[in-house]
């Protein structure tokens, strides 16, 4: 009962937070709360009917890092493949690779060998990359929280940076 206790949420509900703080039978918690506003990151949407080369040109210039992320795993291995093959130099990241290789893909996008991460939503929770100039969202998020959080990913820096919703009319129909 005496050792001090701390809860850290990025972007947690009122719900959310009332949940922790009842779980964790914290007493009188003091929170610290900044703003969900993001003024350095351009929330954005772009219409595509020919998704991967317009993710293509997207990326082109994408250094230091980016983010993309898709709703399956065999989406990670084609567009972090056909990037590569266009000269990009891409890595892939879901739930169904070892954590060895979890470990590895993430120090190298951490390191910029590999400066784009093609990701499920298994990427994410204690990323904290602080140049991340664009996260793409290629397939429709689940949820506006998770939209939000995936986003938030962009620009820890305070440097401008860019989230892309980047869809389809059949993106509408899969989601």
């Amino acid at each position: 009962p005496k050792v001090p206790v701390i809860a850290l949420t990025a972007t947690a509900t009122i719900q959310v937070k009332k949940d922790i703080a009842k779980e964790l039978e914290l007493d009188q918690p003091i929170i610290v709360e900044e703003s969900f506003q993001r003024s350095n990151i351009s929330f954005l949407t772009e219409f595509s009917n020919d998704k991967v080369n317009d993710l293509f040109d997207l990326l082109r210039n994408s250094k230091p890092s980016s983010i993309v992320y898709v709703r399956n795993r065999s989406a990670c291995m084609e567009l972090s493949d056909f990037l590569n093959k266009k000269g990009l130099k891409s890595t892939f990241f879901h739930g169904g690779i070892t954590q060895a290789e979890k470990q590895n893909r993430l120090m190298s996008w951490l390191s910029e060998k590999h400066h784009i991460m093609i990701a499920t939503n298994a990427f994410g929770m204690g990323i904290d990359k602080a140049n991340v100039r664009q996260v793409v969202h290629y397939h429709l998020p689940e949820s506006m929280e998770s939209y939000y959080q995936e986003a938030g990913r962009a620009g820890r820096d305070g440097i401008p940076s860019k989230a892309i919703i980047l869809y389809n009319e059949s993106d509408k129909q899969r989601l």
